[in-house]
């Protein structure tokens, strides 16, 4: 039972999905007046790009076996994931969320770019990094960010926030994904980004 537990939690909290929750979780406390329409469009543009593209590009890359697993076990495994999630985060830059419109947001996924970009760099050398850990520790630096920002009292999100990157973390020691080093590194690979970021935001 546990070990279902463990397993369904990182498919609940997989990386693909973190983005977009930083998305909706910035519509949701936002004090600025934003159309409905407009959130209506960059929330159905970026679930295309960061959720339904993604997908369609792993079975494809199964397809042809250039990957085993929607984990992406081994650093090779990898290498194109994360170079076509480069390229999809930059084309969410340039048209999905430029500066002039949602800064916040434009950082937010600016941080999640050099994230992807640093994991890249690090599996050409033959090194993992939990790119679990990389997600959530990304969001839950966003948001506590965003709490600043808009002076709002988010403790409860905070709090869970901790629970969750507490069991994600757990999940993939328990499948032996990672390793400590593997998850302490990701962490930081999602966590400083975002932290350096602030300084031209917040």
């Amino acid at each position: 039972m546990i070990h279902y537990l463990l397993k369904s939690i990182s498919y609940i909290f997989h990386p693909l999905i973190m983005p977009l929750l930083g998305v909706i979780f910035y519509f949701s406390k936002t004090p600025r007046f934003i159309p409905d329409p407009v959130i209506k469009a960059k929330l159905f543009s970026i679930t295309i790009l960061t959720l339904i593209l993604p997908i369609l590009l792993y079975f494809l890359l199964k397809t042809i076996k250039q990957v085993e697993s929607l984990h992406l076990k081994s650093t090779k495994e990898r290498l194109i994931p994360l170079f076509l999630n480069t390229v999809i985060i930059g084309l969410i830059l340039k048209r999905v969320l430029p500066y002039h419109e949602l800064p916040e947001l434009y950082y937010f996924y600016l941080g999640i770019l050099f994230s992807t970009l640093a994991c890249l760099f690090l599996a050409v050398f033959k090194i993992k990094a939990s790119i679990h850990m990389i997600a959530s520790a990304g969001f839950f630096m966003f948001a506590l960010a965003l709490s600043i920002h808009f002076k709002i009292n988010i403790n409860g999100t905070i709090a869970l926030m901790c629970i969750i990157i507490g069991a994600i973390a757990t999940s993939r020691l328990h499948l032996k994904a990672h390793t400590n080093v593997e998850l302490i590194l990701g962490f930081f690979v999602g966590l400083v980004p975002q932290l350096i970021l602030l300084n031209y935001w917040l």
